[in-house]
């Protein structure tokens, strides 16, 4: 339904569905009863003989659109005696000739053909309305139960998370502790996603809110305020639904791995992180001046859990990863992948 066809269709809506009372319903009858007998009583002279129900239909017309079904056949049936009494008929008379007996014939079934059509039309609008009502809730109920689920299941994250950074105190050996520390790491960048995916009717997602937040927390986490500072230049940039956690869970690993590995020995440094559209492309740069790369590195061919998740999860993009020596003398980690799939 187009927006102007919609309007006409609310307005049309509103004029039949407003509640009105029995006194404005059956005042209104009355009153465009009277109008159209003055009006035609006005216009006797100036009209040929072949109209004499010209300003009774109107009145038939509007009060059955404004008034209802009843108001509508009273105003139809004082019509229909008022037209044949006063101008097919002469005054004190009761035509009964054929063409009398036609013409109001004819009147009558006009007038309930309009009542009919009028009638049906205005059940119509009131099922759609009653739909349109159904509908609304419905929608509403889901969107709350969409709301619900969502903080749900991140909170059961938040809850994982917190039993694996329990579990990890009591583990002595720094692989696991390390293994330990990668999967709260994923599963807080999860948790995150979900939070911004709240509203289910939201198409697209304002991703530099998430990267901000994450940031601080990686950051914070690995104990690095002050000796690693980050510079973000993440304008508003809406990402489409489906790439959002896989866009989360990359950007956690790429940053991580800058953290740790470029500035391992509590070397200090700075990393920038920048998202931006480029033509159809969405490019996530994130570039440290870090120890950077041994030279035999590749990152289609690293081993480490972490980059394998994340060169799989940008295959699913449609995207390409790739980590390369910065001009900084660190590492440059680039995501480019599609906005529109």
């Amino acid at each position: 339904m187009t927006p102007g066809v919609s309007r006409v269709f609310r307005t049309v809506s509103h004029l039949i569905l407003v509640q009105r009372g029995p006194a404005f319903r059956w005042g209104f009858a009355a009153l465009s009863f009277a109008i159209a007998v003055s009006l035609r009583w006005t216009l006797n002279g100036a009209l040929a003989s072949g109209f004499p129900f010209l300003t009774f239909f109107p009145a038939i017309i509007l009060t059955a659109f404004f008034c209802g079904r009843w108001p509508g056949i009273a105003v139809s049936v004082a019509s229909f005696f008022a037209s044949w009494l006063l101008f097919v008929s002469e005054p004190g008379t009761l035509n009964l000739s054929p063409a009398a007996l036609t013409a109001m014939g004819f009147f009558a079934f006009i007038a309930i053909t309009d009542i009919l059509l009028i009638d049906i039309m205005t059940g119509a609008v009131q099922d759609l309305e009653e739909e349109r009502r159904r509908s609304a809730t419905m929608a509403e109920q889901g969107r709350l139960m969409f709301h619900e689920l969502q903080h749900r299941v991140s909170n059961n994250l938040a809850t994982v998370a917190g039993l694996l950074s329990i579990q990890r105190r009591a583990v002595r050996d720094e692989v696991a502790r390390k293994a330990l520390d990668d999967a709260v790491a994923r599963i807080n960048a999860v948790s995150r996603m979900k939070r911004l995916l709240h509203d289910p009717t939201a198409q697209e997602v304002d991703f530099g809110a998430f990267l901000k937040n994450m940031t601080d927390d990686m950051i914070a986490t690995a104990g690095a305020e002050g000796r690693i500072g980050v510079t973000l230049d993440c304008p508003r940039l809406a990402i489409p639904r489906d790439h959002a956690v896989p866009l989360g869970l990359i950007a956690t690993e790429l940053l991580s791995n800058a953290i740790e590995h470029g500035f391992a020995g509590d070397r200090s440094g700075r990393i920038a992180l920048r998202l931006s559209q480029e033509g159809g492309d969405v490019v996530l740069r994130i570039e440290d001046d870090g120890h950077g790369l041994p030279d035999t590195f590749r990152v289609e061919e690293s081993s480490s859990l972490g980059l394998t998740i994340a060169r799989q999860f940008a295959q699913q993009m449609g995207g390409r990863l790739r980590m390369a020596a910065s001009p900084t003398g660190g590492t440059l980690s680039e995501l480019v992948f599609p906005k529109e799939v």
